[in-house]
């Protein structure tokens, strides 16, 4: 006779509380599921058991006298006001003792944890955020959503930037924060680079960054009607430190400084709109000065226009020789007309 099913709501409500559950009461887990999800106590121990045949509990003990530990699948869910909020306590009391990762996958969480939480708090202008971590058999997943004003239009309103696509290219490059006093612009940078899965939502928009894509960053469809989402995930098998990273981009790989960065030039593209205009380059090259290298990143773009390569390849480069441009990813007709802007006009 098949084992009766708990409905999927109530499967839904076990799975954000029973790995907290089962770490603080493992030997009376039913109980204390029944309590929080007012259900009998008979169908709390079929909830157990159904959960266990799902990877997300294991009993360590025998039928007749349980002993549940978090199985391959863990998940802790909470919602924090925003007033007076520090980043690390969330982490360290209500987070961090209930999974079980790779050290250097333990503080990539952290980083884009503390980091993710600490944007809601200071920029947000928002009340409340929402947090939801998972462990699963290949990665870990954290998704962050606060109920502020979105951080594109933060970004609009401290410089005049009405466009998410064109707010994104500037969080894209780094170094941009509404608050240069308190922020250094590395946090959701960096974040993004140590994930494989990297999407944030906000005002109508979405982008995504995809580890094994380059690093692209792509448009994406939204599903945030209020405020910023951004989701993470990290396989729990991958090579990159926090190290790693920060090293990556810093002039010469070894150091920390944050003097290098990567622009996603088809970012700016649409169906029926390519990159043809000086006040395109002009758009690309803003803050450029803040870097020492930077890798102008053409993958996806079949052709460019000659006043948008002259602009930018030509006429910054003379104005700031101390930035390095370097063009990546080109297509052979882009590589062409890169050449012949980029190299000094014959005698």
């Amino acid at each position: 006779m098949a084992r009766q099913q708990a409905p999927r709501s109530v499967l839904s409500k076990a799975c954000d509380c029973v790995t907290e559950l089962a770490i603080r009461h493992p030997g009376d887990l039913a109980q204390r599921l029944a309590a929080r999800l007012s259900l009998p106590l008979a169908e709390a121990r079929v909830l157990c058991d159904q959960l266990a045949d799902l990877q997300w509990l294991v009993n360590a003990g025998t039928a007749d006298r349980p002993q549940w530990r978090p199985g391959a699948l863990r998940q802790v869910v909470r919602r924090y006001g925003l007033a007076g909020l520090q980043e690390d306590v969330p982490w360290q009391q209500d987070f961090a003792p209930y999974f079980e990762l790779p050290a250097h996958v333990a503080r990539i969480a952290q980083h884009a944890f503390t980091e993710l939480v600490n944007n809601a708090i200071d920029h947000s202008g928002g009340r409340q955020v929402t947090i939801s971590m998972r462990q699963t058999p290949l990665q870990m997943q954290l998704l962050v959503s606060d109920d502020g004003r979105g951080v594109f239009n933060s970004i609009g309103r401290q410089f005049k930037i009405n466009d998410p696509v064109h707010a994104m290219l500037e969080l894209a490059k780094g170094k941009l924060s509404s608050q240069p006093e308190r922020h250094t612009g590395r946090g959701l940078f960096f974040t993004a680079k140590m994930a494989d899965i990297f999407d944030l939502h906000a005002n109508g928009a979405a982008f995504q960054q995809r580890g094994w894509e380059n690093e692209d960053w792509q448009r994406g469809r939204p599903v945030c009607g209020r405020g910023t989402s951004v989701y993470v995930a990290v396989a729990l098998d991958t090579e990159r430190t926090v190290d790693e990273v920060l090293r990556r981009y810093s002039a010469d790989g070894a150091g920390y400084g944050f003097e290098r960065t990567v622009v996603p030039m088809k970012l700016l593209t649409a169906p029926q709109v390519g990159l043809e205009s000086r006040a395109q380059a002009r758009r690309i090259t803003q803050r450029l000065t803040d870097f020492r290298r930077v890798e102008l990143d053409f993958d996806g773009l079949q052709d460019i226009g000659h006043g948008f390569a002259d602009e930018l390849l030509r006429v910054f480069s003379r104005e700031h020789p101390q930035v390095q441009l370097v063009p990546v990813n080109m297509a052979p007709r882009v590589a062409a007309l890169v050449h012949s802007v980029a190299e000094p006009a014959a005698a």
